[in-house]
C-alpha cells in the first residue's frame, strides 16, 4: 500500500525513491509491527483473559510444575502476532507481488486452523481440540493450493524442481509430485514449531532467527546480480519476501514482551502453525526447502523426539525419553526452564548460520 503510492510519488519527489528498496521498506515492516503489537497488547490479552476465564487447558500429562505455574494464562495470543504481520505487510509490501500473497495466504490459513483448535480447547475446557485428521487434511489442502500457484509464478523450469544445498548446478525435478514434497514442507514445517511451543519464549525467538535467516535468503535469491555471485538460482519476485520476514521478526519481538517468563499469554495454536506455515512457505517460495532441515534444525528436532518417541512405545514399549517433546525430557532431568529456552536460543543461531553458510559454499 505505501509502496504503491510513494514509489509512484518517487518519480515527482526524490526523497521518496526510498520506498523502491526492499531492506528500506523491510525495517518498515520490522517497526510497524512492533509498534503494533506493543500497542495493542495490553487491551487483547485484557479481552482474552476476559473471554476465556481459565485460560489454556494444560494437559495434565505433561511436567507436573506446568499445572500450578502456567495455570490461568490466556492462550491465542498468536492472534496479535497475526494482526501486526498482516498490517505491517499490507503497508510495506508490493501487493502486486504474487509470492507475497502465497506465503501470507498459508499463513493466515494456518492461523485460522490453529484458533479453531485453540477456540475448541479453551470452550471445551479440555487439551483436545480440533479432529488431527481434519486438522492436517485443512493444512494440506492451504498448502497444496500455495504450492500450485507458487509453481506457476517460478520461471526457468525451477516450479518442480528442488535445489541441493552446496552444489551450484543440481536440481531434482520432482514434477507435479512437487506439489506433494512441497505441501510436506509447508505442514511439516507448520506442525514442528507447534511442538516447540512448550515453554515461555522457547518458539518464538527460533522462529525469529528463521524470519531473518529466510528473509536474507530471499532477498539474495530475488536478486540476479546477488544470486549469479553466490551461484544460487535466481527466482524473480521472491526479495518482496524479506518484507514479510520483518514484519515476523517484529511481531515476534512485541509479542516476546508479553511472552517471556512468567508469560501474560501464550500463542497458543493460533501461532504457531501460522509461524511455520510461513517459514515453511518461504522455504518453498525461494527453493531452500533442504536448507529449511538445517536453519529450522531445533523444530526439527522436536518434531523427531515425538516421532521416536511414539513408535518406540508402540513398537517396544519403552520410552527413549522422559517425555515428548523433547524439551520436557530436559524438564525432566531437572534443568530450569530459563535454562532450556536460552539454550535452545543458543542452538538455534548456530543452525541459522550453518544454513546460511550453504549461500557461499558451492
Amino acid at each position: 500500500m505505501l509502496y504503491i503510492l510513494f514509489a509512484d510519488l518517487a518519480d515527482q519527489v526524490s526523497f521518496f525513491n526510498v520506498f523502491r528498496y526492499i531492506t528500506f521498506r523491510t525495517g518498515g515492516a520490522t517497526m510497524t509491527a512492533l509498534l503494533v503489537a506493543f500497542l495493542l497488547g495490553p487491551a487483547f490479552i485484557r479481552w482474552l483473559k476476559k473471554k476465556q476465564k481459565q485460560g489454556q487447558p494444560i494437559r495434565e500429562d505433561g511436567p507436573q510444575s506446568h499445572i500450578v505455574a502456567k495455570a490461568g494464562t490466556p492462550t491465542m495470543g498468536g492472534g496479535l502476532i497475526l494482526m501486526s504481520i498482516v498490517v505491517a505487510t499490507l503497508l510495506w509490501a508490493d501487493l502486486t507481488n504474487g509470492y507475497v500473497w502465497a506465503v501470507l495466504g498459508v499463513t493466515v490459513g494456518f492461523g485460522l486452523v490453529g484458533f479453531a483448535d485453540d477456540y475448541r480447547k479453551v470452550t471445551q475446557a479440555s487439551h483436545a481440540g480440533v479432529s488431527g485428521r481434519v486438522r492436517l487434511a485443512i493444512e494440506f489442502g492451504i498448502a497444496f493450493v500455495a504450492v500450485v500457484f507458487m509453481m506457476q509464478l517460478s520461471t526457468d523450469g525451477l516450479g518442480g524442481a528442488v535445489a541441493v544445498p552446496f552444489f551450484k548446478d543440481v536440481l531434482i525435478q520432482l514434477g507435479l509430485f512437487y506439489i506433494v514434497f512441497g505441501g510436506l514442507v509447508i505442514v511439516g514445517a507448520s506442525n514442528a514449531v507447534n511442538l516447540t511451543d512448550g515453554l515461555d519464549g522457547l518458539a518464538i525467538v527460533p522462529v525469529m532467527i528463521a524470519a531473518a535467516s529466510f528473509g536474507l535468503i530471499a532477498y539474495l535469491i530475488g536478486n540476479a546480480v546477488f544470486s549469479d555471485y553466490l551461484q544460487i538460482h535466481f527466482v524473480l519476485g521472491t526479495g518482496e519476501l524479506a518484507i514479510i520476514c520483518g514484519a515476523i521478526i517484529g511481531a515476534g519481538l512485541g509479542f516476546l514482551w508479553f511472552n517471556a517468563p512468567p508469560a501474560m499469554v501464550f500463542m497458543g495454536d493460533t501461532g504457531s502453525l501460522a509461524l511455520g506455515g510461513a517459514i515453511g512457505s518461504m522455504a518453498v517460495a525461494t527453493k531452500h526447502e533442504l536448507v529449511l532441515v538445517i536453519i529450522g534444525g531445533l523444530f526439527v528436532v522436536e518434531a523427531l523426539s515425538v516421532i521416536v518417541q511414539v513408535a518406540s512405545f508402540k513398537l517396544t514399549g519403552k520410552r527413549v525419553f522422559k517425555m515428548a517433546p523433547i524439551h520436557h525430557h530436559f524438564e525432566q532431568l531437572g534443568w530450569a526452564e530459563p535454562t532450556i529456552v536460552i539454550r535452545f536460543w543458543i542452538v538455534a543461531i548456530i543452525l541459522a548460520m550453518i544454513g546460511l553458510s550453504t549461500l557461499k559454499l558451492r
